[in-house]
């Protein structure tokens, strides 16, 4: 016999918005949920830290105190990052639901914010399915959007290749704007330290497309209106991508040689754009550029005067020896621009690595000249018996001009290295003394 209160099962099915509600309802209690369970600790008794049973009664006071006082400072931080987990629910609640455009630039704003201050949340936002969101809002014209987005992003993407690959998976890369002009200032220095970000997972093997990041580096770094603080990052993102050698022949097709070369007589961005340079010159193309640019050997001859930098001589030299390495061609444009006598300079005076380098790029010089001074494949004089008296008379003389020439030559080497080493704290001096002396004084 049926109930008469009970109401009887209805054959229509649910509505699809009630459907929809209970859904989102019950994703967000989820969400609450886990985190809470994240942020529970272990909240210390007062027998962790004290014997009640052996102590006196002031001891079991003061430690008690004490005990009182770390759990309500385990419930202050525990409150706080609840505050934060609830500041993020109702931030990701607007973000995806959100009806206006405003509504949804606040809780971007305040999902970055969220994001530094807490490493939690930054790890564990990235499944919730905001960054393709933010993503979208990256490629916005309108400016205050378009940097909240950025800004997020680059928040998220700090320390947590998670974020980073989920970026690249939304197409963050294809959003780029193609012409540099239209970003002011603040937005390209933003989306310079997002993509430095975001190039370090050159080095975990993940897939990247350096053929969408090196046309928009670039762009920046050619920019007249863009500042060094700006150029900064951008160095580090080709250096990053010129670690993987697929990426040398996008590198090189779009001018970054000669852009590096400029930069590297920039004293601020000078190690950065030699060791981009120092793995580009080790592949066919880079070299190849290298050796075709007008710029090489000039501006690294010039840095290995940089006595005040010497990780820039210690680079310098590593791409003069790669340049110079089988290649009696560039050994013979660095000896007209005068590289011996600032490589004696360094293997004098520079730190121990260069003073390595330069003392085995001196070694090919004088291996070189010795070889150009030796019996040729010519025509060659008819000889005369030495018995002859007028033959010993000019043999005589000769070897005494030779002698005397040995002589000042040595001498002069020996006091331009004495005045070198006293002169270590007058640099104008030293470089004066370095232009003023001539290669030929040189042993080799």
């Amino acid at each position: 016999m049926s109930d008469s209160n009970s109401t009887p099962a209805s054959s229509s099915s649910p509505s699809p918005l009630w459907v929809y509600s209970y859904i989102k309802l019950r994703f967000f209690n989820r969400v609450q949920r886990f985190l809470r369970s994240k942020s529970a600790r272990k909240r210390p008794t007062p027998s962790d830290h004290f014997d009640t049973s052996s102590r006196p009664s002031e001891v079991v006071s003061n430690s008690n105190e004490v005990t009182v006082r770390q759990v309500v400072m385990e419930k202050e931080s525990g409150g706080d990052h609840e505050d934060s987990v609830m500041g993020l629910q109702r931030a990701v609640k607007k973000l995806h639901f959100g009806i206006s455009w405003e509504e949804k630039e606040l809780a971007a704003m305040e999902i970055g914010t969220l994001a530094k201050e807490d490493v939690k949340v930054r790890k564990l936002v990235g499944g919730l399915g905001i960054i393709p969101v933010l993503v979208s809002m990256a490629a916005s014209e309108v400016v205050a959007r378009r940097r909240v987005a950025v800004c997020a992003l680059i928040e998220l993407a700090n320390g947590t290749y998670t974020n980073k690959a989920l970026m690249v998976d939304a197409g963050i890369f294809s959003k780029l704007q193609n012409d540099i002009n239209i970003l002011d200032g603040p937005t390209r220095h933003q989306f310079a330290e997002l993509l430095l970000l975001l190039s370090s997972l050159a080095n975990t093997q993940f897939p990247l497309s350096s053929s969408e990041i090196v046309p928009f580096l670039v762009g920046i770094i050619e920019s007249s209106t863009s500042t060094i603080e700006t150029k900064e990052p951008c160095l580090g993102a080709l250096f990053n991508l010129s670690t993987m050698l697929d990426s040398a022949a996008s590198l090189v097709s779009n001018g970054v040689v000669e852009d590096l070369l400029k930069l590297s007589t920039t004293k601020a961005l000078s190690e950065n754009a030699l060791a981009t340079l120092g793995n580009l010159v080790v592949t066919l193309m880079g070299k190849k550029a290298m050796e075709n640019s007008a710029a090489v050997p000039g501006s690294l001859i010039e840095i290995l005067t940089w006595d005040e930098k010497p990780k820039c001589q210690e680079l310098s030299c590593y791409i003069l020896m790669i340049l110079a390495h089988q290649s009696s061609d560039q050994r013979e444009k660095m000896a007209k621009s005068g590289i011996v006598p600032i490589l004696l300079e360094v293997a004098l005076l520079g730190s121990s690595l260069a003073q390595k380098r330069a003392l085995k790029l001196l070694q090919w010089f004088k291996d070189e000249r010795q070889a150009k001074m030796g019996p040729h494949s010519g025509p060659q004089t008819a000889r005369v018996p030495i018995g002859s008296p007028l033959n010993q008379r000019d043999a005589q003389q000769g070897k005494k001009m030779m002698n005397n020439l040995v002589k000042q030559s040595l001498y002069k080497n020996m006091e331009m290295i004495t005045m070198r080493a006293s002169a270590i704290g007058d640099s104008s001096k030293l470089k004066a003394l370095i232009i003023s002396t001539s290669s030929k004084s040189l042993p080799y």
